[in-house]
């Protein structure tokens, strides 16, 4: 039996915990960080909370005895996924990341490139924009150096504390959105730029297309760069991948 951890909070984490549910060759957990309230749990082992650090996952990782890690956080997790590589290295247990394929600009889509929030807060200029912010809460703080701006920000759970933007709106929503719904919100709100990170997945690439078919620009917040650790993409090969581990760990 191998003993997986599944550092999770994505629908790749919950769709990997739910096949993996009364498959006998796994012992599977599932670790949910605790930010977003009323998270959805398969029928799964799970814990929820931080470890600790880099040093409290090393520790859980040898007392579970686990023998594979599966990083299937948000594509900007990055705390946690440094974590995750520095446990993983000082434990000696496999590795992997599992995550979804990045969004790429079509035909018709006005998209800025930008490394990180900040450098997208900087660009928005002087003049007073309509700007839809669709970056979560964790980041919100950077547009403060750019108060004059009319903001529009979406999050599923309310930021704490509020970024200090006078000019803002909170609207509070879960995914998956459609395209009509999308299109109706950036028009009557007059939205000029869309500003988002690459997140990938289908559940908010709505915004996307409604921006593209509205002629609204996109600011792009580009994913972290990643270690040299093997990914995946697709469930089935999450599973391949898997399965390679649980035939290594046979006697």
């Amino acid at each position: 039996m191998l003993r997986v951890l599944i550092l999770g909070g994505t629908t790749q984490a919950s769709a990997l915990a739910a096949r993996l549910v009364g498959d006998g060759r796994y012992d599977a957990i599932l670790s949910l960080a605790g930010r977003t309230k009323n998270p959805t749990l398969p029928d799964l082992r799970h814990r929820i909370g931080g470890f600790g650090g880099s040093a409290g996952l090393a520790n859980y990782l040898h007392a579970e005895a686990i023998d594979v890690l599966i990083d299937a956080t948000h594509p900007f997790a990055e705390q946690i996924s440094a974590n995750a590589l520095i446990a993983a290295r000082e434990t000696n247990t496999q590795l992997a990341v599992f995550t979804r394929p990045a969004w790429k600009p079509g035909a018709g889509d006005k998209w800025r490139d930008f490394p990180d929030a900040i450098s997208a807060a900087r660009s928005l200029g002087k003049k007073p924009r309509r700007v839809f912010l669709t970056i979560g809460r964790q980041q919100l703080a950077a547009f403060e150096i750019v108060p004059q701006h009319d903001y529009l920000i979406r999050c599923i759970d309310a930021p704490e504390p509020l970024p200090a933007l006078p000019h803002s709106k909170l609207l509070l929503a879960r995914g998956p959105f459609t395209l009509e719904d999308e299109q109706a919100l950036m028009r009557n709100a007059g939205i000029e730029i869309l500003v988002t990170k690459n997140s990938g997945g289908e559940a908010t690439r709505a915004k996307l297309d409604a921006a593209r078919a509205l002629g609204i620009e996109v600011y792009m917040i580009a994913r972290p760069q990643s270690p040299n650790v093997p990914a995946f993409e697709t469930l089935d090969a999450i599973l391949r991948f898997l399965e390679i581990q649980l035939h290594r760990a046979m006697p």
